[in-house]
């Protein structure tokens, strides 16, 4: 049973990784005016979108499941300063979301892919 929700977990993590690189190839202007309000550049998109479609492709398979799980975390930590808009509760309320995916990210690294993974 624990492998079957380690898999289950990884695969709703993964799709989190993969929905932001949907997001941000579908409509990039977003993402970009997230970036605009930090005074980075617009062109940050393309690596995140890169980074996004390769650790969620690794977790689903479950190659490379810890090292990816904690740059994910990483990922949903640094991201979620973007979202920190006190006159904004929804993006607010995105923030802290973040903070707890990573939470389940870390989890992940910490247990690891489970039995069902190409290298458990």
């Amino acid at each position: 049973m624990n492998d079957a929700l380690a898999l289950v977990g990884r695969l709703l993590l993964a799709m989190l990784m993969l929905a932001g690189t949907a997001q941000k190839l579908a409509s990039p202007t977003e993402a970009q005016a997230l970036l605009a309000l930090a005074a980075l550049h617009g062109w940050l998109i393309w690596p995140a979108a890169v980074f996004t479609s390769v650790a969620g492709i690794g977790i689903a398979l479950g190659v490379a499941t810890r090292p990816l799980a904690i740059m994910a975390a990483g990922y949903c930590v640094v991201t979620s300063l973007f979202h920190v808009l006190m006159d904004d509760p929804w993006q607010t309320t995105i923030a802290f979301k973040n903070w707890v995916i990573a939470g389940g990210y870390l989890v992940l690294a910490a247990r690891g892919p489970g039995r069902f993974a190409l290298r458990p």
